[in-house]
């Protein structure tokens, strides 16, 4: 399959070419910018308390329930994390509420982000969380 040609960078100024966006200096720059205006985890409620609910969740819910798994229906696959269904986006009523909880495979769950944050190159999925 052939490669799609390297465009410039969409950094004002930039002449680099890359994949598309951003040249690699500038994603990166960005991503670590990102990072760093980003609360801290606990902050964000994942402290000792999720991560008690999250074990238990777990234990009752062992497969994956992405939608290429269902919970072993497609594809038999142990969950190892417990997703928010809708981003909660600091709404504690919602992180904490258990109908919008999923186990996912790790993989599924950085997939399911990705779609949703526009990782990976995908615009951020549109209606999500609202």
């Amino acid at each position: 399959m052939p490669f799609a040609p390297l465009r410039p960078c969409s950094t004002p100024g930039c002449g680099k070419l890359g994949g598309g966006g951003r040249c690699e200096e500038h994603r990166l720059q960005h991503q670590r910018q990102a990072e760093a205006q980003r609360e801290s985890a606990h902050k964000r409620g994942y402290g000792a308390r999720w991560q008690k609910a999250s074990k238990g969740w777990l234990r009752s819910h062992p497969l994956c329930a992405c939608p290429d798994c269902e919970e072993g229906r497609k594809r038999i696959t142990l969950a190892t994390v417990v997703d928010h269904k809708v981003p909660h986006k600091g709404d504690m009523a919602l992180f904490w509420d258990r109908n919008n909880w999923q186990s996912m495979a790790k993989v599924c769950h950085d997939k399911k982000t990705a779609l949703e944050d526009g990782g990976f190159g995908h615009a951020p999925a549109r209606g999500v969380g609202g």
